[in-house]
C-alpha cells in the first residue's frame, strides 16, 4: 500500500452545518468536482457514486460510506476508473473530511491516503484544494 497522504484544509465563513450540507448535497455544482452529482443514501457501508463529465468524457467514480458524523466527520472510499488502474481494493483511496467550528466559520480538512508517490499526493492535494475552493464559493453564494 502506498505511504503518501494528500492533505488540504480551508477556512469557510459559514457554520459547519452549511459546509456539510454542500459537501453531502446530491445537487451538482460546477465549482465542485467538475459538477459531479453525488449518488448515495449516506448509510454506513452504502455505495457512493460521483457522476459527471471531465474534458468531454463522462466519468463515474465510486466507493463506500465508512463514517458519517453530521456535521463534523465524513469518511468514504473513492476509486476513479479514469486512473486506468484496475478496480481492486488496493487502488482505492480513503477520503476523510473533518469539519471544526472556529471563530467566524468552519475549518475543513481533507485527507486522501494511498498515493504512490509524494508527487502523486501533491497532485491529489491540488485537486482537493480546488474542490474546497469550490465548496467555499457555493456555500458563500447560498448564504448570500
Amino acid at each position: 500500500m502506498a505511504e503518501y497522504t494528500a492533505h488540504v484544509d480551508a477556512f469557510i465563513a459559514a457554520p459547519p452545518q452549511a459546509v456539510w450540507d454542500v459537501i453531502t448535497s446530491s445537487e451538482p455544482h460546477p465549482e465542485i468536482l467538475a459538477g459531479a452529482r453525488i449518488v448515495t443514501d449516506w448509510a454506513l457501508g452504502g455505495d457512493i457514486r460521483w457522476i459527471g463529465e471531465w474534458e468531454g468524457k463522462t466519468f463515474e467514480d465510486h466507493g463506500r460510506v465508512l463514517e458519517v458524523e453530521e456535521p463534523r466527520r465524513l469518511v468514504v472510499t473513492h476509486f476513479s476508473p479514469m486512473t486506468g488502474q484496475p478496480d481492486v481494493p488496493e487502488n482505492y483511496h480513503t477520503l476523510r473530511y473533518q469539519l471544526e467550528e472556529v471563530r467566524g466559520g468552519t475549518r475543513i480538512e481533507l485527507d486522501q491516503d494511498n498515493n504512490p508517490t509524494a508527487e502523486a499526493a501533491e497532485h491529489s492535494a491540488e485537486n482537493w484544494r480546488d474542490m474546497l475552493d469550490g465548496v467555499r464559493t457555493v456555500v458563500e453564494r447560498l448564504l448570500g
